[in-house]
């Protein structure tokens, strides 16, 4: 089966959420949670995810590990990073998002990536409240698949803004980065944005390859960015399905996940959407966030969590900053 032939449906929807602010586990969040990762080992569903824990909003953030046995029901295990929410441009880990666990045979060991950025107040002609990002690697101190939980130790720095960016980098600096092998090279889907200039076009994501996953990254400028989306990609993560084929799932925009396929993890087709939210005003997310991957499960269907902005009760317009909650599909591929 090519590419193009592969699609994925619905078959089953969370009519609501599976953890808010409001879940055991969740005090002193205060905004909710946004980008990261879900995996299972064995039995056991682990959620990597940024949570929104204060002031200022998007800035000051933890970065945290969560676990559960059904899909539904959550245990916060643990905090993982604290930003400092410094919010005045100097500090370049002053807002922390989007831990992504990788388990690296070579290593023998887990290897968690996220961005830092420096943080400021947005002025009229640019969007600085999360600016520079860089990637950061880090590696769990525990040796073995059950050395998921930390803690983690950080390595250094393995893809940033700089003399090696490409054009349509910009202030973002790298927003994303999700690392996956092919035969023997490891590649990565990472995103950035030229936010310096009001109003932003377009958010896209370019691929960067290593020998190892412990890098050296480089960016492969002649094939970027991708065409996947031509207007907004954000945060891909990517999955290889039982025939060899790899799909990513991104944040498309707000109204529905996309999804793009590639043969051989380097060309991807175009994107396409998968409808996670119920056509019906009283569903619980007014607005889809951010996808935190595809698990595989029974008869070729595989859960699709995701991050989504809640709506406000009795509020007919949002009020205030926007608080996200985590729902979940299953859908299957056809």
């Amino acid at each position: 089966m090519g590419p193009n032939q592969r699609h994925f449906s619905v078959v089953e929807q969370s009519s609501t959420p599976v953890l808010t602010v409001e879940s055991p586990g969740a005090e002193g969040n205060q905004y909710g949670f946004e980008g990261g990762r879900v995996l299972k080992l064995g039995s056991v569903y682990h959620l990597f995810t940024s949570e929104m824990a204060g002031d200022p909003h998007t800035v000051k953030m933890t970065l945290a590990h969560w676990t559960s046995d059904d899909r539904r029901s959550w245990t916060r295990v643990s905090s993982l990073y604290t930003s400092s929410g410094e919010f005045d441009g100097k500090d370049p880990r002053a807002s922390l998002w989007a831990p992504m666990p990788i388990y690296n045979d070579e290593e023998g060991c887990w290897n968690l990536f996220y961005v830092a950025y420096r943080s400021a107040p947005d002025t009229e002609t640019a969007y600085r409240t999360n600016h520079e990002g860089r990637i950061w690697r880090a590696m769990s101190a525990i040796k073995g698949p059950g050395g998921i939980g930390g803690p983690y130790e950080d390595v250094g720095v393995i893809l940033e803004p700089g003399v090696a960016s490409d054009p349509w980098e910009g202030l973002q600096g790298t927003d994303s980065f999700f690392p996956y092998q092919v035969k023997e090279t490891w590649y990565a889907l990472y995103g950035s944005a030229n936010t310096e200039k009001k109003p932003v076009r377009s958010w896209r994501v370019g691929l960067a390859a290593a020998p190892s996953l412990g890098g050296p990254w480089k960016r492969c400028s002649d094939l970027n960015p991708l065409l996947i989306e031509p207007v907004f990609i954000e945060n891909p993560i990517v999955t290889q399905l039982a025939d060899g084929c790899y799909v990513t799932v991104y944040d498309a925009g707000g109204e529905h996940i996309g999804c793009a396929f590639s043969d051989d993890g380097v060309h991807w087709t175009r994107g396409e959407p998968i409808a996670v939210r119920p056509d019906d005003p009283s569903s619980w997310a007014r607005r889809i966030r951010t996808p935190l991957g595809l698990i595989p499960e029974a008869s070729d269907t595989f859960t699709l969590f995701y991050t989504g902005i809640q709506r406000v009760r009795g509020a007919k317009s949002p009020v205030g900053p926007s608080v996200c909650g985590i729902g979940f599909v299953t859908v299957r591929l056809r």
